[in-house]
């Protein structure tokens, strides 16, 4: 089995809303120009580095925006669609901006994914985020869905689950980490930061998104063998900044690299997880004292990705901002020196995305695949070379350099959307996923 980093490609609309509270990133660069084409070919840039170092790498489309739909059942009427976004301009810019949001680059809160090697059926489940704490994030669960479904068309081998109920507020796999050792049952950990019914510890500063009741209904719907772990995230990390998991924790194997606010009973989580796995399970655990809470929030050392290089040993993706922090870069450096599968950390430009608080890990869904599952998608996102180079000529004809808020208003911009998605579509092999195509 091979995993495989299925990375958003960023949208033509990627801008600075400022629309997540509790993400510090995106609050701060509230209003400030974007620009889609640098954050679309650093993504892709990403990617080429990933599958050069022999890792797995396909790539998922961006989703329409503005979204017309989402406007007219807000009550923008029009004749036309860009009549609808001329007149949210008008009256209302603050849905404009929410149904421009190009936040579906973050493939990390798409699903969550159980491999077919841990279920009990033999097939490889995923269940799709409702992503519904946030209003421009619950825009994007459909279209995920049809996505996802597209690709994982095979029902003998793919189970695409749709997303749970609205009240069940489910952010997807950044709050999801599997582990696994020789010989043992892989060990799925939920994360969740509150609870629908009973009480559990509050951040006080800012919200908490995943429920503990989404964390246990995905891990029924996964049907792994082994029982579910379902720790709480720390209240003080998501205080700190941490909205999701994987802000501060990444794991991978028999590995796992966390602060020491990721969760609230960290003793228990590590105890269980050393039972079982065995003697293969290491961990990094930082502290206060060593990493700050804001240095880890602010540049993203627990968001990189931690790929298994074809040799076995490990490699961490992390953000370029991770270098211009010491007490980042001395722990990262802990980490490669001490007993560990971790031989290397590499750097990355992705600022476009970070300054929106989305780092390596967030652009990524990670799936494992046998050979002939990956043989049996049901379109062309296994990336390659060549891919990469018809999807940066593509984004170079379609992108804007420079994007503020007030430019969301041309109904132009809607125009191109259409035409760079219309030809994308087409490029990946996907058929008609998005309505304007019906």
């Amino acid at each position: 089995m091979r995993e495989y980093n299925f990375d958003g490609i960023v949208g033509n609309t990627h801008n600075y809303g400022g629309l997540s509270p509790g993400n510090v990133a995106s609050m701060t660069h509230e209003g400030m120009a974007s620009s889609p084409r640098a954050a679309a070919l650093e993504g892709l840039g990403k990617m080429r580095f990933v599958h050069d170092l022999g890792v797995g790498q396909a790539v998922l489309p961006p989703q329409l925006r503005p979204d017309p739909t989402a406007l007219r059942r807000l009550g923008f009427a029009g004749a036309t669609d860009r009549d609808v976004v001329a007149r949210a301009a008008r009256e209302g810019d603050h849905w404009l901006r929410l149904c421009s949001s190009a936040s579906a680059m973050w493939t990390a809160n798409a699903a969550t994914v159980a491999p077919s090697a841990d279920a009990a059926d033999g097939c490889c489940h995923l269940v799709v985020a409702n992503l519904s704490t946030l209003f421009h994030r619950a825009l994007e669960a459909e279209t995920t869905a049809a996505i996802l479904r597209r690709i994982f068309a095979d029902p003998a081998r793919f189970v695409v689950h749709a997303p749970l109920a609205p009240q069940l507020s489910d952010e997807g796999a950044a709050n999801h980490t599997r582990l696994h050792a020789p010989g043992r049952e892989a060990v799925h950990i939920y994360a969740w930061g509150r609870r629908l019914w009973g009480d559990a510890p509050a951040p006080r500063r800012f919200p908490a998104r995943q429920a503990r009741e989404a964390s246990e209904a995905v891990a029924r719907l996964h049907a792994a063998r082994a029982a579910p772990l379902l720790p709480q995230q720390h209240p003080d990390g998501i205080d700190a900044g941490a909205f999701h998991t994987d802000v501060l924790a990444v794991g991978s194997g028999a590995f796992l690299m966390l602060h020491e606010l990721a969760f609230l009973d960290r003793a228990a989580l590590l105890a269980e997880l050393r039972a079982r796995l065995g003697d293969a399970f290491r961990c990094v655990a930082a502290t206060q004292a060593e990493l700050p809470a804001a240095d880890a929030v602010a540049a993203y050392p627990f968001n990189s990705q931690l790929l298994t290089l074809p040799g076995g040993e490990m490699a961490i993706l992390a953000p370029a901002e991770c270098r211009e922090r010491p007490a980042v870069v001395r722990f990262l450096e802990r980490v490669v020196a001490e007993d560990n599968p971790v031989a290397a950390v590499h750097y990355r430009d992705v600022r476009q995305s970070m300054n929106n608080g989305g780092g390596p890990a967030c652009l990524r869904l990670r799936i494992v695949l046998t050979d002939e599952e990956a043989g049996a998608l049901g379109a062309n996102v296994l990336f390659t070379p060549a891919l990469h180079a018809t999807l940066v000529a593509w984004v170079e004809r379609h992108y804007r350099d420079r994007l503020t808020a007030a430019d969301l208003a041309d109904p132009a911009l809607l125009d191109e959307s259409m035409t760079a998605l219309d030809e994308l579509t087409r490029i990946l092999r996907l058929g008609n996923v998005y309505s304007f195509q019906a």
